[in-house]
């Protein structure tokens, strides 16, 4: 038996670049770091004396016998990549709702590849797992994603990355002091709006309008340099605060369907509460909304939104994980 270990991912700069009909043309960057509130995979060889050959548990249990009958998407064509047999027992556990805008999708794709391949008895890179869930997700399934996600669930930690026009991914931990790297988490609240919708849904409308949009797209990837620069140096992260407050309107700019009466409504009761930004993560559309604040602030911003759910949060650093590992089991 395998059990593979993946972070959530909660986005500050960058969403929109990392999609390839972007940054095949201009480039991309984004900054994001992964927190303590994991997916579990647990991938075994189903015993020869079951009924079926496979047996595949998410928010439905799937009991198949060949590869085209299983209807979850990334098991299928992980398995389809990957060129094994669905002769499978595997399980899907989250901390977290998917649908939520935490990279739910990418954590279970990447946490899935981690565990068939070490079921395998294989070792794989974080970057090259990253590259399998990115293939699964945008070739295979022909979800409109970006590339953000599977990077930042299969290695971890508080990144700053960029991508070349070629699709060369460059990524840079973010290298600040443990007391500024403690104090930029303390900013942080987060907030679950109780909607859940399918992120390329979003994604689609997003991508569509790119082209009217290059001027803001531009502006949304420098935002990520100066976030990444800021952070390196010596200013207040009041000015991180204003940086996202800039993001998250020009993200609103990109599609009408990224926020909703709900969102802007609480958004703006975190503001009046001493919130000096924040952003609703993911794609848009609901799921949940980051705010950024003084630790002070952070009692009236938690009343001003006593109608959405407050989620404790810590970064983490560790990326995808075999915390389990017994092939004989």
């Amino acid at each position: 038996m395998i059990i593979s270990r993946t972070p959530f991912r909660m986005s500050f700069f960058g969403g929109g670049t990392d999609y390839p009909t972007w940054f095949r043309k201009y480039g991309g960057a984004f900054l994001s770091v992964t927190l303590n509130r994991y997916c579990y995979v647990m991938a075994r060889r189903l015993p020869p004396f079951f009924e079926v050959k496979g047996r595949i548990s998410w928010s439905m249990i799937e009991n198949v016998n060949t590869l085209g009958e299983i209807q979850n998407p990334v098991v299928r064509e992980s398995l389809r990549l990957l060129e094994m047999e669905p002769a499978l027992d595997i399980h899907y556990h989250g901390d977290l709702p998917a649908r939520a805008g935490l990279g739910s999708s990418s954590a279970f794709c990447v946490g899935l590849l981690n565990a068939l391949h070490a079921l395998r008895g294989e070792f794989v890179g974080k970057m090259e797992l990253a590259r399998q869930a990115i293939k699964v997700e945008y070739e295979l399934i022909g979800d409109t994603v970006g590339v953000q996600d599977q990077v930042a669930t299969a290695h971890g930690g508080l990144n700053f990355c960029t991508i070349e026009r070629d699709g060369e991914i460059c990524l840079r931990p973010v290298v600040i002091s443990s007391e500024r790297t403690q104090a930029l988490q303390d900013y942080v609240l987060l907030f679950y709006t109780g909607v859940a919708r399918a992120a390329s849904n979003v994604a689609a409308t997003k991508v569509k309008n790119m082209a009217e949009r290059v001027t803001e797209l531009k502006r949304i990837q420098g935002l990520a340099t100066e976030a990444h620069a800021l952070l390196c140096g010596p200013a207040d992260l009041e000015e991180f605060g204003e940086l996202l407050h800039e993001t998250w309107q020009m993200k609103r700019a990109l599609s009408s369907a990224v926020s909703n009466e709900l969102v802007d409504s609480a958004y703006d009761a975190a503001l009046k509460a001493g919130a000096v930004g924040g952003k609703l993560l993911g794609a848009g559309g609901g799921g949940f909304l980051m705010v950024f604040a003084n630790p002070r602030a952070h009692a009236r911003i938690r009343e001003a939104l006593k109608d959405l759910l407050h989620v404790p949060v810590a970064f983490e650093r560790q990326g995808t994980q075999i915390i389990h590992h017994d092939p004989e089991q």
